[in-house]
């Protein structure tokens, strides 16, 4: 035993003179890369597992809950694919009630939403439902409409905006997605498109909006005599449907920003009644949401004179986990609360992940796109419902609706194009997060959540960071 014993100790002296080690773990590898480029200053909680075995790989500050941005999405997503299933479609009604004279319809015509992301959205494609039925009703016949146009929005409840959002996404956030309202009846993403040009030199600036004109729009901004630059200010008070527009541009500009509506309801029947009229159809009805009248439509005797229908949920996550879409996401989270409310769908996706076996201390949820800087998700459960999704009955379309590596108009576009990788990525100020599954050399499917909060280091090198942790991930052993 003595000479074995010796045989060993001497081993281990030749193995360290000769520079060969026994392999560094996977965790000491991960934290390798942090120190290579140098964001050891963020905050990393980090859970790695095969999904095979729910062997859990790496484990760092993996219960503390940190914000997660878009990779919160994944909750969404999956709870909704759990409730609601992937063949799920909302529909969108138009009720009629009164009565027929001529040409002339006498009464109300109600249109009742179900928090339809896709109704006429601009991220969809396909013909637009309010042009389709304005033409639709022309066809019958119609040429007058007397009564009112009444706006049913009671799927969801009439808090429109998340817990922890940031003022400017609901007021001048331009083309990040994040201005926006949420309301079971909504269309065209509740966003206006502003397209502008300049001018000439002192005189305004020339603009259109899109679909309709809906928003005052005071125009202040002018086109200024030089080439290159431009500075557009925008100001509006909370809830308004008024913006100014300030500053100058360019002789050459010509560009477009997107601006939120603050009442998705009203906006829809505005655009129903600007469709209306251009399809030849007079329109002399008021306004009205439904929270406006004595008591609301009962609808278990009516005939729906027009149905809208979307495409199936699993379509729709796709796009919001491909492209991130926020939009679709908090309309998909509200969705799944019995009252339309944010509390009520934060109570059924912790249910859905208890169900699953996953613990869900540390787990705060505001909204369902990961905008609120009160989420608070620990890495282990994205982990673990990651790898649940795995087993789930609706794991295709799970898997399907993440982007791949380099993977064309999706959130990975430019990223991990030589990885076998499938993952969400999010960004929000000093947060930068990326979960999802890869494949090892050998075979192996693990998944991963790498989270990175409290940075003042550039972005860019905690994004390179971790496209490095998924490529070590990859060649591991």
């Amino acid at each position: 035993m003595r000479f074995v014993h010796l045989l060993y100790v001497a081993l281990l002296v030749a193995l360290s003179t000769t520079g060969l080690h026994a392999p560094a773990s996977l965790e000491a590898r991960l934290e390798d890369v942090r120190a290579t480029l140098s964001t050891e200053q963020a905050f990393w909680g980090l859970y790695v597992a095969d999904v095979e075995s729910g062997r859990v790989l790496v484990a760092q500050n993996a219960e503390q809950g940190l914000l997660p941005a878009s990779t919160h999405k994944l909750l969404t997503t999956a709870a909704a694919l759990d409730l609601l299933g992937p063949d799920y479609r909302y529909q969108t009604v138009l009720y009629f009630v009164g009565q027929v004279d001529g040409a002339t319809l006498r009464g109300d015509l109600i249109l009742r939403g179900s928090g339809d992301p896709t109704f006429g959205s601009p991220s969809w494609p396909g013909p637009d439902p309010l042009r389709t039925w304005a033409q639709e009703l022309a066809r019958m016949g119609i040429r007058r409409i007397e009564g009112r146009l009444i706006g049913d929005d009671n799927r969801f409840d009439d808090r429109p905006y998340a817990d922890g959002w940031d003022i400017d996404y609901v007021t001048t956030q331009i083309n990040l997605g994040l201005g926006f309202a949420v309301g079971g009846l909504s269309y065209h993403d509740n966003i206006v498109r502003l397209h502008m040009q300049a001018t000439r030199p002192g005189a305004p600036l020339a603009f259109t909006q899109e679909p309709f004109d809906y928003l005052t729009i005071e125009n202040r901004a002018y086109t200024a005599a030089r080439r290159y630059g431009e500075a557009i200010r925008i100001e509006r008070a909370f809830a308004s449907e008024q913006v100014r527009l300030t500053g100058s541009v360019p002789a050459t500009y010509r560009g477009t920003i997107e601006l939120p509506v603050a009442n998705p309801t009203r906006y829809a029947l505005a655009a129903f009644r600007h469709y209306l009229e251009q399809a030849g159809i007079t329109v002399a009805a008021e306004l009205f949401d439904v929270d406006e009248l004595p008591a609301p439509p009962r609808y278990d005797r009516r005939h729906a004179l027009l149905v809208h229908f979307s495409p199936p949920l699993a379509e729709i996550v796709r796009v919001i986990n491909h492209r991130s879409h926020n939009f679709y996401a908090e309309q998909v989270f509200r969705t799944l609360s019995p009252d339309g409310s944010a509390e009520g769908a934060a109570r059924r996706i912790r249910a859905f992940l208890q169900r699953q076996g996953i613990d869900t201390r540390g787990l705060t949820i505001r909204d369902g796109s990961g905008l609120s800087r009160k989420n608070l998700v620990p890495p282990a459960v994205l982990g673990q419902l990651l790898v649940a999704m795995q087993h789930h009955p609706n794991r295709d379309a799970f898997v399907a609706s993440l982007p791949q590596g380099g993977t064309r108009r999706s959130t990975l576009e430019d990223r991990l194009r030589d990885v076998p990788v499938r993952a969400k990525t999010g960004s929000l100020l000093h947060v930068r997060t990326l979960s999802g599954y890869l494949t090892t050399r050998d075979g192996h499917t693990l998944a991963f959540a790498l989270m990175a909060n409290n940075f003042t280091t550039p972005s860019s090198r905690i994004v390179r960071t971790l496209d490095e942790m998924v490529r070590t991930l990859h060649t591991a052993p």
